[in-house]
């Protein structure tokens, strides 16, 4: 059985279900784009598979976790899944994607310049790609489990001197999702009061992972208490497509290449 790190939100811990609503969103969202030939790069345990496979005529699904790789292959028979650490994509040749998607990862890799001219080079002549990644305007602490969170303008220009075409947008939130996002805010606001010295952004993050990971998992369980059915009620419905970055929680760009 796989353990659910805060990370990894799960759709199984119904604390977590606001968080995986947000990144299933993702998936939902980009079906208009998604044609052809597909590769996801990050599929983790597979939130998304079902919304894309039948979009796509072929499907190859990318994750460093061995562990969820082997889930997959049981779970989706048949569809085409690989470990792999990246970038560089070493067994991929040019050309060969109608659409690459890559929700939640680009803030993961140390080299985000490679990583997306690696994904340029494996694109189709028209093809685009699909990724997401969190607003950096709306986090409320330090996550190190991210090498970097990005303002819209800051991935604009780093995928704008990589690819033909941008297309900016965000996965933003109704009234209901606000609501949660504030409460959020507030009660990670009183945990933080205690750091008085800035230690989340002066410490190393391989030391602040398990902190982390302990206060984060403690936030989730005290806001599905206090919330109780709002939290279980919320909905990928509740994250809207907007066309503005700033507006969303996490930055969803359309990028192409010609």
């Amino acid at each position: 059985m796989a353990t659910y790190t805060t990370e990894i939100a799960s759709d199984k811990l119904i604390s977590d279900n606001p968080i995986h609503q947000r990144l299933l969103k993702a998936y939902i969202a980009a079906k208009p784009w998604v044609s052809g030939e597909l590769l996801e790069v990050g599929c983790g345990e597979g939130r998304g598979v079902e919304e894309l496979l039948p979009l796509a005529t072929s499907y190859i699904g990318l994750d460093k976790i061995g562990e969820v790789i082997q889930m997959l292959q049981a779970r989706f028979p048949g569809v085409d899944f690989r470990q792999a650490v990246i970038p560089p994509f070493v067994d991929f040749k040019d050309n060969s994607f109608d659409t690459i998607v890559s929700f939640q990862v680009i803030e993961h890799i140390r080299n985000d310049k490679l990583f997306l001219q690696e994904i340029y080079r494996m694109l189709k002549p028209g093809g685009k790609a699909i990724i997401s990644t969190p607003n950096i305007t709306h986090t409320l602490s330090r996550n190190p489990w991210h090498e970097r969170e990005y303002k819209p303008q800051e991935l604009i220009d780093l995928a704008s001197g990589i690819f033909d075409k941008v297309e900016a947008k965000g996965i933003g939130g109704n009234d209901k999702v606000w609501a949660y996002h504030e409460a959020n805010r507030k009660s990670v606001q009183r945990i933080m009061r205690f750091d008085i010295f800035d230690l989340q952004y002066k410490l190393p993050a391989a030391i602040l992972r398990a902190p982390y990971e302990i206060l984060n998992r403690m936030n989730r369980n005290k806001l599905h208490q206090q919330q109780g059915k709002s939290v279980v009620e919320i909905s990928h419905e509740d994250y809207p497509l907007v066309e503005d970055p700033s507006k969303g929680l996490d930055l969803f760009y359309i990028l192409w290449k010609k």
